[in-house]
């Protein structure tokens, strides 16, 4: 029998100020490149909506719950918050998942 490990992921929904699109674009390839080079780091996708270009999600999934908790006491995911806070229309909100399929190894 084959052993499943389960993801731990977060779905980020953002709204950014239409000035700052571009900016935030920007600010969140640089913390994806860094992010995606952590340990525990399965993905790290950033997504722009097709129907309104100020809406982005971010998929991130990591091995652990330990290892997405410390993806946010690194400096570079710190360095994107400060950096995007103010760019928000609303909010940011982080909603979590268990990502069961694909089934992944250790």
């Amino acid at each position: 029998m084959q052993r499943i490990y389960i993801m731990y992921v977060t779905i980020v929904y953002a709204s950014v100020k239409a000035d700052k699109v571009e900016a935030f674009k920007e600010a969140t390839r640089l913390n994806h490149e860094q992010s995606i080079h952590e340990p525990g780091n399965r993905r790290f996708d950033i997504l722009q909506s097709a129907d309104d270009p100020s809406r982005f999600v971010l998929y991130e999934a990591y091995k652990t719950r330990e290892d997405a908790a410390a993806h946010k006491e690194t400096a570079h995911y710190l360095t994107w918050r400060d950096t995007v806070a103010d760019w928000m229309v609303e909010p940011r909100k982080g909603v979590i998942y268990e990502g069961l399929y694909p089934a992944v190894d250790n």
